[in-house]
């Protein structure tokens, strides 16, 4: 209860390291946007991981010694990595061909998602609250994408793949948080990512001659490890209750983002639908942290 209560005293800050940390991530889409147009996905998102490996080593290593290395599931951190390396790939190929706020609509549904999950393969007993916002959630999903509107295409479906590897990724976190230590399941999930995706390298390095593309290169790598690491630091500041509604400030970043970089707004069909998702989102996933003390994750590429 002391150390509940501690955290609640410190609320104020955590909340505001979150949105920075989202603030981080909706920056970083957008940058991964821009840098998609003229750099190979798989060379950006190979120099992501890099960067973001490196950094956590030079951080993390002098302070924790070797002792960072060890797990009781070096599986499933392996998969975990791998995990997140596929829900990046897809996040870096959607964005390539969508705006950045529908984007991180569509792919802040994945609350629902694990909810759906929880249900189908874990056995979790589901509210009908619950249920409704997953119908809520996907009827939103489904304003913005419109299948059957002019401007459909087989590419926006994406970020559904997104979410579904999004959701295996954070139901395996929240599994190995219980007795992993978050510095290690960082590690591992920089490195994992890194190695990875080196084996590709070879066959899609490409010489940048602008130096605004290796800028923007080396923006994502810091934007990613930042914003992780604001994020570690709120969770450590303030419940995760209180914290998960906020995450979806991530959608008005987004917004904002694609505005300023790409003069982008959306139209009223498609705020609409945003909006349905961001009230079923963290009103669903601050149900699933309530009932089940999942700890729902902000999702970035």
């Amino acid at each position: 209860m002391a150390g509940f209560a501690n955290k609640q005293s410190h609320a104020p800050t955590g909340i505001a390291l979150l949105v920075a940390a989202v603030a981080c991530f909706a920056v970083l889409d957008t940058t991964t946007k821009f840098i998609s147009a003229s750099v190979p996905l798989l060379m950006a998102l190979w120099f992501r991981y890099a960067f973001q490996a490196i950094a956590t080593t030079v951080a993390v290593l002098p302070s924790r010694g070797w002792s960072v290395l060890r797990t009781a599931h070096p599986k499933f951190q392996c998969l975990r990595g791998v995990l997140l390396l596929c829900s990046s790939m897809l996040a870096f190929f959607s964005l390539k061909h969508m705006p950045v706020g529908e984007f991180t609509a569509i792919v802040m549904i994945t609350p629902l998602v694990i909810t759906l999950l929880a249900s189908l393969t874990l056995g979790e007993r589901v509210s009908w609250l619950r249920w409704a916002l997953v119908i809520g959630g996907f009827a939103g999903t489904l304003i913005i994408i419109r299948p059957d509107g002019d401007d459909f295409n087989w590419a926006m479906l994406l970020p559904l793949g997104l979410v579904g590897t999004n959701a295996w990724f954070q139901i395996l976190t929240s599994r190995l948080a219980r007795t992993e230590d978050p510095f290690t399941m960082h590690f591992y999930t920089g490195w994992v990512g890194t190695l990875v995706a080196s084996l590709a390298l070879p066959f899609v390095w490409t010489w940048l001659d602008a130096w605004t593309l290796w800028a923007g290169l080396c923006l994502m790598g810091l934007l990613g490890t930042v914003g992780h690491f604001m994020m570690i630091l709120a969770y450590g500041r303030a419940p995760v209750s209180t914290l998960t509604p906020f995450l979806y400030a991530q959608i008005g970043f987004a917004m904002i983002g694609g505005w300023l970089a790409f003069s982008h707004v959306p139209d009223r069909w498609s705020m609409l639908g945003m909006a349905m998702i961001a009230i079923c989102g963290a009103t669903g996933a601050w149900l699933a942290v309530r009932d089940s003390r999942v700890s729902i994750e902000p999702v970035e590429s």
